[in-house]
């Protein structure tokens, strides 16, 4: 029995001497987790990716600029026979020839281009997809903020029952050790048989390997918070008092506003707008295009020859407008419609789907708010009984109308009964804080209301 006590102990210095610590409320495990979580970086750096996506829809329609150069090894022959030359003073001849030569020459060119889009189906299509896909990001970014508040609130809630049940099985054990040394008193006095003795020691054991068990659910379910949060936090944590349960309108409302305004609603339907705006731009791939083109370039080579040193430069400039009409792709383009075609179908059901699977959840999530109030009273009603039946078991045992038995059994009952309320409790508010994700509208505001429903422990 003293080599387990020495283990709960350890164990308890072990969580109490962690670096960090401090007591924590549940917003401050929120701003832990914005700043330490893994999915919140992951959240924010794809948030940002959607607005570079917008950038790049703008950046369709701007002009494209290029500069061009190379230098490389050339030999160029040129032979004009039948030429006509002329020129002041020296008459007009014909049947004249003209001929070049370089080998292994020096060869250099350039080119500046300009290229301003005019009309593009394709690109109006393309710029679309990444004006959704932007929107979409940030709808994205919104469900990841709340799924980590989410997240957050049932890691800091998991650790602080566990704090709670190992407190209550600590106040539990005192007390069977004061009725086992009653038993034992009563016991040498004559007063009472030896078995309320070994009922008192085998309910010590017993709870002995429960506060062990207590006390590794306490370690797993602060470490689990620790990791989300950064933050190490002394236990017991702050748990519930008698929650207020404000704005439970009736399950078809909220089922209207999840149909409005639910985050994974809204990025069903821009997946869908994304597909439908791809399936347009791989159809409009065919449609002609005209940009406004203009470039500047030169071209120089010189070298020996056959002739001699010889050398030839040109420059060049043009401006004007290009259309292009692409005439046939080989099949790729029919083959790539029809694969466009099925990825919004496939788009369109999925958003179906999720539409269903929210109205379950809301469902479920109103109707467990709704039960779990009327449930919550029923189980502080019997909170209240078993304490009645504890205090008049003791009084009892005091008159020798109870036995030991019966006063271990009124000290578990009353525990769990505690420990049942109080777990009712944190249900109903991350019930609260579900149902309002489900609808779009969990944020810091639903949060601190809840947190301001927390209770100050008791050390």
């Amino acid at each position: 029995m003293n080599v387990t006590r020495s283990v709960v102990v350890a164990l308890a210095l072990a969580v109490a001497g962690w670096p960090r610590a401090h007591a924590m409320d549940l917003m401050q495990a929120w701003q832990g987790a914005l700043q330490h979580a893994p999915d919140a970086a992951v959240a924010d750096a794809a948030r940002q990716a959607g607005a570079a996506r917008a950038q790049q829809a703008k950046a369709l329609w701007r002009p494209s600029v290029a500069l061009e150069g190379g230098v490389a090894v050339a030999n160029s022959e040129t032979s004009i026979r039948g030429a006509q030359f002329s020129a002041p003073g020296f008459g007009q001849t014909g049947g004249v020839a003209f001929d070049t030569s370089v080998k292994g020459g020096a060869a250099g060119r350039y080119a500046l281009a300009v290229r301003q889009p005019v009309y593009s189906r394709e690109r109006d299509a393309r710029g679309r997809a990444l004006e959704i896909a932007s929107d979409a990001a940030q709808v994205e970014w919104s469900q990841a903020r709340q799924d980590l508040m989410l997240r957050t609130t049932e890691a800091y809630f998991a650790a602080a029952l566990a704090g709670q049940r190992l407190q209550l099985l600590g106040r539990q054990r005192a007390a069977v050790e004061r009725a086992a040394r009653e038993a034992r008193d009563r016991f040498r006095l004559g007063d009472q048989p030896v078995t309320d003795v070994h009922e008192a020691d085998a309910r010590e054991a017993a709870l002995q390997a429960e506060q062990l068990d207590a006390q590794t659910q306490l370690e797993q379910a602060r470490a689990t918070l620790t990791d989300l949060t950064g933050l190490v936090a002394d236990s017991p944590l702050r748990l519930p008092g008698a929650p207020r349960i404000d704005d439970l309108a009736t399950l078809p409302a909220w089922l209207a506003r999840a149909d409005q305004q639910s985050y994974v609603l809204k990025l069903s339907a821009a997946q869908l707008q994304a597909a439908q705006a791809q399936a347009s731009a791989t159809h409009a791939a065919l449609s002609p295009t005209v940009d406004v083109v203009a470039q500047v370039g030169g071209e120089h080579l010189s070298g020996e020859g056959d002739f001699g040193q010889a050398s030839n430069t040109s420059r060049n400039g043009a401006i004007g407008v290009q259309l292009s009409v692409p005439l046939y792709t080989g099949g790729m383009q029919s083959a790539q419609d029809a694969e466009q075609a099925a990825l919004v179908e496939k788009a369109r059901a999925e958003l179906e789907r999720a539409r269903q699977r929210i109205a379950q959840q809301t469902r479920a999530a109103w109707l467990d708010l709704a039960v779990g109030q009327s449930q919550l009273k029923a189980l502080d009603a019997a909170l209240q009984a078993t304490r009645l039946r504890l205090d008049a078991t003791r009084v009892g045992r005091q008159a020798g109308d109870r036995t030991t038995q019966d006063l271990l059994n009124a000290e578990n009952d009353a525990s769990a009964a505690e420990l049942t309320v109080v777990a009712a409790r944190v249900r109903l508010l991350t019930h609260r804080l579900r149902l309002a994700s489900l609808v779009g509208e969990l944020d810091e505001a639903a949060l601190q209301s809840v947190n301001a429903q927390l209770l100050a422990p008791d050390r």
